[in-house]
């Protein structure tokens, strides 16, 4: 049985005392909320802080406000059951609640966060197993390690980004919120994720994710298509989000096509997106995004399947999605 190490637990009802706490205790802090994914790193000794502030007790940041019409905002620190669950959520955003059922399973869906799901830690093969596996090989580049198995001649990380919500919220140009001692800030979903499997987020240590923006709907259409090995639990090995804005003739105005589990950071596929504006959602438009899609996918032998066939699924999976909102024209 793997067991937690010695830490300090902290927990504070209010956004500043969090924040202040962290600026007090420095890089040896974390923040928790549902610990679905901090603690089994803490017991793999992926992650060891000393101090673990628990945000769980703020309410504010379990709010959820707004409409379609205006947008919505989601504090970091709702539930992915709440989430999946909320009436407003899933009448003017069916597609989120919809990727939220992709994650894990409903016991942990009523522990993990929205927050929690944005800031998931990097997986590889080499890196998700137990201290004394590591120390067997050594290490890794990821934690205590000088070099990347997965690409050994690699200056870099390859650890995968495996968030099913991360490659949907970068599609609707959703924005996040971050608080510190420093001031706040918002920026664009897409801005938070770095292409390094080790810095892998943008936010640094001190800042607390306290809310996710969703824009206005505007007639936005968006799906996340997800491959694993199971039908649930599993991370994704492949995520394909699509986003469309479409004119009333029927062309695409806007698209977004982004790809997940395929390297450190959601990939947006910019040829993809190219061949579907000015257009209609054709079956010719579908084919050449899906082969954009497959060009620019290169996933890397660490994680679940083969390399070249979650390669390969890149395609069918643009298609799926596509397909899917192509029916909802």
């Amino acid at each position: 049985m793997m067991r937690l190490p010695k830490f300090r637990y902290l927990v504070t009802k209010k956004v500043a005392d969090a924040v202040s706490m962290m600026t007090d205790f420095g890089p040896d802090a974390m923040f928790v909320a549902g610990g679905t994914d901090l603690y089994p790193n803490m017991k793999r000794r992926q992650q060891t802080p000393k101090t673990v502030i628990s945000i769980a007790r703020l309410d504010k940041l379990r709010e959820v406000r707004g409409d379609g019409k205006s947008g919505i905002v989601i504090g970091a620190s709702v539930s992915l059951t709440d989430l999946c669950n909320h009436p407003i959520v899933n009448r003017d955003y069916p597609f989120v609640p919809k990727a939220a059922r992709l994650i894990s399973t409903p016991i942990l869906r009523n522990m993990g966060t929205i927050g929690g799901n944005l800031l998931l830690d990097t997986r590889c093969n080499y890196y998700d197993q137990n201290y004394e596996w590591r120390k067997g090989i050594n290490f890794c580049m990821k934690k205590d390690g000088e070099i990347c198995w997965v690409a050994p001649s690699s200056p870099k990380c390859w650890a995968v980004q495996s968030s099913d919500l991360v490659p949907l919220m970068v599609a609707i140009a959703a924005k996040v919120k971050l608080i510190s001692s420093r001031g706040e800030r918002v920026i664009e979903a897409r801005e938070l994720y770095n292409n390094d499997g080790i810095q892998y987020l943008s936010k640094r240590s001190d800042e607390l994710l306290t809310e996710i923006h969703l824009p206005p709907r505007n007639g936005l259409r968006a799906v996340y298509k997800k491959l694993r090995r199971r039908g649930s639990f599993d991370f994704p090995v492949l995520g394909v989000a699509a986003a469309l804005n479409v004119e009333e003739d029927g062309s695409i105005r806007d698209a977004k096509l982004i790809l997940g589990g395929v390297a450190p950071a959601p990939i947006e596929v910019g040829d993809a997106e190219r061949a579907l504006v000015g257009g209609r959602l054709d079956r010719e438009a579908i084919d050449a995004a899906a082969d954009a899609c497959y060009l620019k996918a290169r996933p890397l032998d660490n994680t679940d399947f083969l390399m070249n066939w979650r390669k390969q699924m890149a395609r069918p999976f643009v298609v799926r999605a596509l397909e899917e909102l192509r029916q909802q024209l």
